[in-house]
């Protein structure tokens, strides 16, 4: 799976699955742009990009602001002239409460980021990836496409929904030029995006719903790794997934068969 001279972008690249898929990006030959909000993240694996033998660039920027992400493609164009693969996996679990109890400003919060921040990220990538092709990989979820005891997580999952049906609008609309676009549907995964969400009251929304013995079959209830998803980035990015397209793809060992 080798994406040698392939200039990939990677939002959300600080930490987590985003950081994940860029180090494995590098090590199959292509060169980064980096993107998330925290630059002192970023600067760490460029580091680490760099250290693979690749070229990283660097952009601090909230996916979600049109001005921004405007700014970072100009930039990109400047710099590369073009795009052959786009990670988008900038995204937040924001608050889970009970529906009466989210507010309008939560709800929005989420949205903003997980399917504004999606948007503007394609929008602007699709008019450097026309010349030649390319694949998308969008990141959603379980929730909201598979799974729907998660208690509270409305908002978030109307959010993951809404990723897997731009994901499959647009592998049809960009088909004839050659852009392929897929969709990760990550379960239980080792990541800090646990550690930025705010639950609030979700026992008043929860279900009682019973499981087998732990959640994720495959590894006896122990989550997958980050890197588990980056291998799939690689595979979905590169031409050994050339006929797959509008495609999502449940990467969980099998939680979401028993949620």
């Amino acid at each position: 799976m080798q994406l040698n001279d392939t200039i990939a972008l990677v939002t959300g690249a600080g930490s987590g699955l985003g950081a994940a898929a860029a180090l494995a990006l590098a090590e199959a030959g292509a060169d980064l742009v980096l993107v998330s909000r925290t630059k002192d993240e970023l600067d760490k694996v460029a580091r680490q990009v760099e250290a693979r033998g690749r070229t990283a660039m660097v952009y601090p920027a909230d996916t979600a602001d049109a001005a921004a992400m405007a700014e970072l493609f100009d930039a990109i164009k400047q710099r590369f002239g073009r795009l052959d693969a786009v990670f988008a996996n900038a995204g937040v679990n924001g608050v889970w409460a009970p529906i009466d109890e989210l507010t309008v400003t939560e709800w929005d919060d989420t949205m903003r980021i997980n399917l504004r921040g999606t948007f503007l990220t394609v929008h602007h990538a699709v008019p450097l990836m026309k010349d030649r092709g390319g694949s998308i990989v969008i990141t959603s979820s379980i929730n909201g496409t598979r799974t729907f005891t998660t208690a509270g997580a409305s908002a978030y999952a109307t959010s993951k929904a809404g990723q897997l049906a731009l994901g499959q609008m647009l592998a049809l609309e960009l088909a004839r030029h050659r852009i392929r676009v897929n969709v990760v549907c990550p379960g239980a995964i080792e990541s800090d995006i646990s550690d930025n969400t705010e639950q609030r009251d979700t026992e008043e929304a929860k279900v009682p719903a019973k499981y087998p013995e732990g959640t994720v079959p495959l590894t006896r209830g122990e989550p997958g790794r980050a890197e588990d998803v980056a291998d799939l980035v690689v595979f979905l990015a590169s031409d050994k997934s050339k006929h797959i397209t509008g495609t999502p793809v449940w990467i969980d060992g099998g939680q979401s068969l028993l949620v």
